[in-house]
């Protein structure tokens, strides 16, 4: 895990040393020469592929703050170096403004890297975003299912209790119809028992 985050780590090292190699090119930056523009366009792709690694492994925020110090810190770096070794690159006539143009190179080129972290950022939302809604058309679905079946299971239950109080009707029903039948049969034979009675008394 650790060897795994110290990797993480590695290209943004990588991005700050295409920063600082900038300092050794053409110092005009404005030159459009084929040779030029080309060495520029792909340090600008390499530094824009390195933004988009840090931002897959380190995300927008740690890798947004990652990216942001390597930029401060090469731009620091170069300009001491620069101070340091003016006649090297040719700044002891102009010093600031070549101090300000070496700057401005390695923010330019800083900047691609947070270009490419904010390219990764939305289409990792877009993808996000993609699969968030396949989730909620999924959910609907089987909200919708869960639904008539909840309609089923009470239609259901609906039926069987009407059957529950439809039997009990018909058995209390039945009951009261054998007690009026056994009433009546009980009078029946009490009015027998007084005919009897009074026959015998008769006699």
């Amino acid at each position: 895990m650790e060897q795994k985050n110290f990797s993480n780590y590695l290209i943004p090292v990588l991005l700050g040393i295409l920063i600082f190699a900038s300092d050794f090119l053409n110092t005009d930056l404005f030159n459009f020469g084929e040779k030029n523009f080309a060495v520029w366009f792909v340090l600008s792709v390499l530094c824009f592929t390195c933004g988009w690694y840090v931002n897959k492994t380190l995300g927008w925020q740690v890798g947004g703050k990652v990216v942001f110090a390597v930029i401060i810190s090469v731009t620091l770096v170069s300009v001491v170096m620069i101070i340091f070794f003016s006649d090297y690159f040719g700044a002891a006539e102009l010093l600031t403004e070549n101090l300000i143009l070496y700057s401005l190179r390695n923010i330019t080129l800083g900047t691609m890297g947070i270009f490419g972290m904010a390219v990764q950022e939305v289409l990792g939302n877009e993808k996000q975003t993609a699969i968030l809604k396949e989730k909620v058309a999924v959910l609907e679905k089987v909200s919708d299912t869960s639904k008539k079946e909840a309609a089923l299971l009470v239609k259901e239950a609906s039926i069987k209790s009407e059957k529950i109080i439809n039997d009990a009707e018909l058995v209390a029903k039945n009951i009261i119809l054998k007690k009026e039948r056994i009433e009546n049969e009980l009078k029946e034979f009490i009015q027998t028992e007084k005919e009897l009675i009074k026959r015998y008394e008769e006699l």
